[in-house]
């Protein structure tokens, strides 16, 4: 790669910097590391084929990459398909389907050389086509992309060179964009089956991973099988061939208690997330292993939408902030086993300020003063009202309960009516059309997983005429200026004051309210084996096979 500054800074970066990802001390419930490049237990008993049931907390929304935004659908996204680069553990970054890159001095362009051994489970050739063919898709307005159109930024188009190599041109310089690239939302498509299918190619996806599509049953299980041709897999596994296993699928059972139930009988072979009043139980069960990893990004956050009065106050949103009771909440409902959130950003994040931990706490009486500030005065129900409107706040959240965020909004619910506000709580299935078309709420709750805290522009920089709003509508030439600031600074050290004073405005005002980080956890038979995460925390399954008993 050519010797220019941006080059230079990328690999410091890689080697050394960045905690960009989550790759938190995982453990297991034998004591093994089955953390990214280790498998949960040796490999010297393992036996190739067979089918791994592995049951998933949610349904995917679409198993097209471009258009998910669905953390649980990547778990079955990557099985499929593959990307340009791999991220290992350390932060480096490696050749996958592209074998060597060069970055312009200004770094606004990346020249990538492609693997020539490549196919698409279709039979389509991989080439530079395929590559341009993917990315100026997730651009394209009619795909409606979601969380990979905020991944490719700054990239605006791209040059095929010859078949095998390919130009990628930035609009401006960016961090985060390599480490981008390796992220299966940015994984590369089927040309052939994505323009066959149109809208359709989620439920007939086409990629290069280890496993093919075979089928998916609504809200029942999605299977795919072994790519026999396999053969390119990134050094972030030991196996770099075809896979052990036959086939995996992946069953969807949202009911807690049924999906433990079924790992535990050993009706599937493995379950993820894990309840919190399961771990310890599971832990002490010989029949099974425990998996942990935490995940980095931006944690489960509930954001107030800025746009709707009287929430659009900053005194209004401080209010909330000192009347809900996060630390308990958390205590509450995860026992102990998910860590609470103080930031925009999780701790394993590059630029996570730790001097927000403890910083804000309860205090009924500074709510109530800030409310009375404002005009709103409490009626003989206890409701405040002004102008003849009840003081009420309309909180939205999905179903099924994922990870108990439906128990957070019912007690928010009851320790706001302690200082005179009224939760409305609406649990709806439709949050798309809810949140992000009529964008009907005042306080709705998301989270991101995420390499690097670029992630925080999807969610509090000011967005382009006609693209998506976000969550918390804030707009702020000062914040707009300082993320800015923060794709293209190379000094780490500057860029991790520009972070800290993201966070602490964010938190300063009350866009937000920090919930919990999410440790990812999975529940596997102690005869699996090979089960490894990538650096953010997503399963791996190019190792996974099945010990001989």
């Amino acid at each position: 790669m050519k010797k220019s500054r941006w080059v230079k800074f990328i690999a410091i970066l890689s080697a050394s910097v960045l905690a960009l990802a989550a790759c938190g001390e995982a453990k297991s419930g034998n004591g093994a590391n089955p953390g990214a490049g280790t498998g949960a237990t040796t490999k010297t008993q393992a036996a190739p084929g067979g089918e791994l049931s592995f049951a998933l907390a949610t349904s995917p929304d679409t198993l097209d990459p471009h258009r998910s935004g669905l953390a649980v659908a990547v778990r079955v996204i990557r099985t499929i398909y593959d990307s340009l680069v791999v991220q290992l553990p350390d932060n480096t970054i490696k050749p996958w389907l592209a074998t060597e890159w060069t970055i312009s001095p200004d770094g606004k362009s990346y020249t990538f050389k492609l693997r020539k051994d490549v196919k698409f489970h279709d039979g389509t050739p991989f080439n530079a086509e395929a590559v341009k063919y993917s990315y100026d898709r997730i651009l394209d307005p009619a795909t409606k992309a979601a969380n990979a159109s905020a991944l490719l930024k700054p990239y605006k188009s791209s040059e095929i060179i010859d078949e095998y190599t390919i130009k990628l041109n930035l609009e401006t310089p960016s961090v985060a964009f390599l480490g981008n690239l390796s992220q299966a939302l940015l994984g590369i498509v089927s040309p052939t089956a994505a323009k066959k299918h149109g809208d359709q190619f989620g439920k007939n996806p086409v990629g290069t991973g280890p496993f093919k599509y075979v089928k998916w049953d609504d809200n029942s299980e999605i299977k795919v099988e072994r790519n026999p041709d396999y053969a390119w897999a990134p050094e972030l596994v030991d196996n770099k061939g075809k896979s052990y296993l036959d086939a995996i699928v992946f069953k969807i059972v949202p009911e807690e208690a049924t999906r433990i139930g079924s790992v535990q009988s050993g009706q599937v072979t493995a379950a993820e997330t894990v309840p919190p009043q399961n771990i310890v139980s599971l832990k002490n069960d010989a029949k099974l292993q425990l998996l942990q990893v935490n995940t980095g990004g931006v944690p489960y956050t509930l954001f107030f939408n800025q746009k709707r009065p009287p929430w659009d106050n900053v005194k209004a949103r401080q209010a909330v902030q000192y009347a809900v009771d996060i630390d308990s909440i958390v205590k509450s409902l995860y026992l102990g086993t998910y860590p609470r959130a103080w930031s925009p950003l999780s701790p394993t994040t590059f630029g996570y300020d730790p001097s927000l931990e403890n910083g804000v706490k309860p205090d009924l009486d500074k709510a109530n003063r800030l409310l009375d500030e404002l005009g709103w005065v409490k009626g003989a129900d206890g409701v405040r009202e002004k102008d003849g409107k009840k003081l009420t706040l309309h909180y939205v959240d999905g179903s099924p309960n994922r990870e108990k965020r439906n128990d957070i909004a019912a007690i928010i619910q009851q320790q706001l009516k302690k200082v005179g506000i009224v939760v409305e709580v609406e649990i709806t299935k439709d949050t798309a059309t809810v949140v992000y078309t009529n964008q009907a709420y005042d306080l709705y709750g998301n989270s991101q997983v995420n390499s690097d805290p670029v992630a925080l522009n999807a969610f509090y920089h000011t967005p382009a005429p006609n693209v998506r709003p976000t969550l918390s509508k804030l707009s702020d030439p000062e914040i707009d200026k300082l993320l800015d600031q923060g794709v293209v600074e190379t000094d780490t050290a500057k860029r991790k004051e520009i972070y800290k004073k993201v966070q602490h405005y964010i938190i300063d005002n009350a866009v937000i309210l920090p919930i919990y980080v999410f440790p990812y956890t999975v529940a596997a038979s102690k005869n699996v084996t090979g089960l490894k995460f990538d650096p953010l925390g997503y399963p791996l399954f190019n190792d996974v096979s099945f010990i001989k008993k």
